[in-house]
This record gives C-alpha cells, sequence and structure tokens, in this order.
C-alpha cells in the first residue's frame, strides 16, 4: 500500500450517546465539529493543538488522533510517516460529547485520506478500529456516519445502522457544565447487575425512542425514561442529574449526553424550549446553552 496524498483534512462532529435509555447503542451528531489538517512529512512528529484542550492534550506520539493514524496505517499496510497536525477543537472535553471518538475518527480518516487505495479502510474498518480504542461504537458511529445511529457488537464485531427520523423532530439543545466527569469514573459508578425489570423498561423505552424520533414527536417524554444509568451516575454530577430532574419535570425530554455531565434536550421545537430552559438554569456561569443543530452528514477526509 502507498501513501498517495500528503495533505489531508477533515471534520469530524461532536456526538450524544445514549438518548436516555440507549445505553451504548444509540448516538446522534451534532453539528460542532474538530477541524483537522494533516502533512506528511520525512521528519519527525509537530502537533498544533487550538481551541478545547489545546494546553492539555499531548502533541507527540501519545495525542490520540496520531495513535489512530498509526492504527490506520498499520491495517491498510501502508508506510509510517512524518506528521505535521493541526487541529482546531470545538468539542468540549470530558463532558460527554464524544471528543475521544471524534479524535479516533479524525485520525483513521486522516489515514484513509492518505492512501493510494483508500477502500483499504472502508467505513466498516473505520468504525470497527474505533471501536477497538472507545470500547464500543456508541459515538464512534454517529461521529462517522452522522445523523441518529443505532450501533452494536456481533461476536466482537462493531455494527452500525444508521436511523431514519421525520423532518423537525430533532433540534438538540446541549447545555454544558462548567464540570467535566471522566468517562471511566462514570462508567464505575454503574451496579455490575440491574434488575430484570428494569432491563425490560428500558427494552420497552429504546424501541419506542427508535419509534418516537419517526415521527411521533409527541412520545419523547416517554421514550426518553431510562432507568439503567442516569441517576445511578448522581454522586458523580449531582447538579446534572438535578437539572434533567427539573427539565423534565418541567415537560422537557432531557437525558444526561453520554457519561456526562452535559446534558441534552431533545426536541423539535428549540425556539419554544431555549427560553423555558433559560429560565430554568438561574447561574449562566454554571451553565452554557448552546443551540446546536444535528449534523447528517458524514465525515470524510479530503485530500489537497
Amino acid at each position: 500500500m502507498r501513501i498517495q496524498h500528503t495533505r489531508v483534512s477533515v471534520q469530524v462532529p461532536a456526538t450524544s450517546a445514549n438518548l436516555g435509555p440507549g445505553y451504548d447503542t444509540l448516538g446522534l451528531a451534532l453539528g460542532l465539529c474538530d477541524s483537522l489538517e494533516l502533512e506528511a512529512t520525512t521528519g519527525g512528529i509537530e502537533v498544533l493543538a487550538e481551541g478545547e484542550g489545546a494546553d492539555s492534550v499531548p502533541t507527540g506520539e501519545d495525542h490520540l488522533v496520531v495513535r489512530a493514524l498509526r492504527r490506520g496505517l498499520d491495517h491498510a499496510g501502508a508506510p509510517q510517516i512524518g506528521i505535521r497536525l493541526r487541529t482546531v477543537n470545538r468539542i468540549p472535553h470530558g463532558r460527554g460529547m464524544g471528543s475521544s471518538a471524534a479524535a479516533t475518527i479524525a485520525g483513521l480518516l486522516l489515514a484513509r485520506g492518505l492512501l493510494s487505495e483508500p477502500e483499504a479502510l472502508d467505513d466498516t474498518q473505520v468504525l470497527q478500529l474505533a471501536t477497538e480504542f472507545e470500547g464500543h461504537p456508541d459515538n464512534a458511529a454517529p461521529a462517522l456516519y452522522g445523523g441518529v445511529v443505532l450501533s452494536w457488537m456481533t461476536d466482537g464485531a462493531a455494527r452500525a445502522a444508521p436511523l431514519a427520523h421525520a423532518p423537525g423532530v430533532l433540534d438538540p439543545l446541549v447545555l454544558l457544565p462548567s464540570t467535566t466527569l471522566s468517562t471511566h469514573r462514570a462508567r464505575g459508578l454503574l451496579p455490575a447487575e440491574v434488575p430484570h425489570a428494569d432491563a425490560v423498561f428500558n427494552a420497552a423505552r429504546t424501541g419506542l425512542l427508535v419509534h418516537a424520533l419517526s415521527g411521533s414527536p409527541e412520545l419523547l417524554m416517554e421514550a426518553t425514561e431510562d432507568r439503567l444509568h442516569q441517576e445511578q451516575r448522581a454522586p458523580g454530577m449531582p447538579q446534572s442529574v438535578e437539572l434533567m430532574r427539573v427539565l423534565r419535570q418541567e415537560g422537557l425530554p432531557a437525558v444526561i449526553s453520554g457519561a456526562g455531565p452535559s446534558l441534552l434536550v431533545l426536541s423539535g421545537r428549540r425556539s419554544e424550549v431555549a427560553p423555558l430552559v433559560r429560565r430554568i438554569v438561574s447561574d449562566p456561569a454554571e451553565w452554557r446553552i448552546a443551540q446546536v443543530p444535528l449534523r447528517e452528514s458524514a465525515a470524510a477526509p479530503v485530500v489537497g
């Protein structure tokens, strides 16, 4: 496999996983993207980062984008390269918005853009490799495909299916807290076993959510109910869970975004919902309200 191109760029979106009951299976892409530009060189490695986390991310081989890029080249049987990478990070880190999945997908797509035979890193392979980094595909799948995506594992293989949703059903609102929470800690708060009744409840709500997104937005409140992970994580993000409760009491289908602590309000009436959310969120210094559209398009490398 040859390196055919020396300059590649890509934009990869933020994502929100779970959407309430769909733990580790449902996710959507948001119109808030990291932008990356890669130049293949014969030298060493240079990483220039701007924006979110620019002062804290690694600038060498430990950088997640670089690690994913190298893994992609190895998988395709291509030679390794010197790297000059510039990133503009817009996805908040440590807030349940899929920043690590975006970095992983970005690295793999940059590797694809370099190749003489990009089909060696097709979407199926990219999703599988990203899942090996992430441990599960719920963020990686929407980061790659865009829109709303159902993902699952079959015999160790990551699978994904984009879900159709009716126009106007989804106009998400994101509430970003000033605090952060690591995914590792958030997962550590979950019990090893759950009651059978709770598993049945979430299975029913996940199916109902797919139905609600297809054209029944009036069911979104019931469809986003959850018994498996959100309340269980309250010790790690008490303000987020309490705000979610208040928003839901006001009739807004609010959920924890991914591992948290950000919140996502699933609604097709953002112009009506946003003023109500602003009245409920009394301290703007603690919460930033972002009106971020759903991103429908797939991520893809651009050569040159």
